[in-house]
């Protein structure tokens, strides 16, 4: 299967759908339980048929679906295909799929050495290490990627990266400024950008776009 680029991701992935760290994701909201788990049903049957299964979070509110194609690590047509087949479920069951509360977290830990503090965290994460990276094998808790830094500079040692779909960039940016926040730098937009809370912690909120590897 061809590895798909985040722009032809997003040019041929169905409404409601957004690429978010190797993955395409949507929210179908549900009226209660019940009518999510009806929904999880016919997505399953779907899947099987399909023999390609998604990942699947039911909440009484809503279903989260996630969908990437594990044997090549990254999204594929297949992935686009079953999109489309799960829109459909979604409005025949009287919903639809929607993006705009959809969200994903890394940490990442600032470090000069990587290799001195990784099997801590490995360790006491539980978490597998996939190059400078720490993964959840079981996808419950956010990657943990080191960043490297200078041993003398003052630094804050862990910061968020929050990946949205772009359309929510400026949104995201104006409530996070509205509730005293400032945008500390967009230099690297559209990739990501900057922002710190009143006391000066940062967090960069992230997408897709401009990334070499298609994120």
């Amino acid at each position: 299967m061809t590895k798909l680029t985040g722009q032809q991701i997003a040019d041929q992935a169905p409404a409601g759908w957004v690429y978010l760290l190797g993955g395409l994701q949507t929210r179908i909201r549900t009226r209660d339980f019940a009518a999510g788990l009806a929904v999880v049903d016919a997505i399953g049957a779907a899947a099987e048929a399909m023999d390609h299964h998604p990942d699947l979070d039911l909440r009484y509110t809503h279903v989260d679906v996630r969908l990437t194609s594990h044997d090549v690590g990254a999204v594929t047509g297949r992935d686009l295909r079953l999109a489309r087949t799960i829109s459909t479920i979604a409005a025949d069951a009287g919903t639809a799929t929607e993006c705009a509360s959809v969200s994903r977290l890394e940490l990442a830990l600032d470090s000069p050495d990587f290799g001195a503090v990784l099997p801590f965290w490995g360790a006491l994460l539980a978490m597998e290490q996939a190059g400078d990276e720490l993964r959840d094998p079981y996808g419950a808790l956010p990657v943990v990627w080191l960043q490297q830094s200078g041993s003398e500079e003052p630094r804050q040692h862990w910061h968020p990266d929050v990946w949205v779909d772009p359309a929510q960039v400026q949104p995201r940016i104006e409530a996070a400024v509205a509730a005293g926040g400032t945008l500390v730098s967009d230099a690297f937009a559209p990739s990501f950008w900057v922002l710190a809370d009143p006391q000066g912690n940062k967090v960069c909120l992230c997408t897709w776009q401009e990334r070499s590897t298609g994120a």
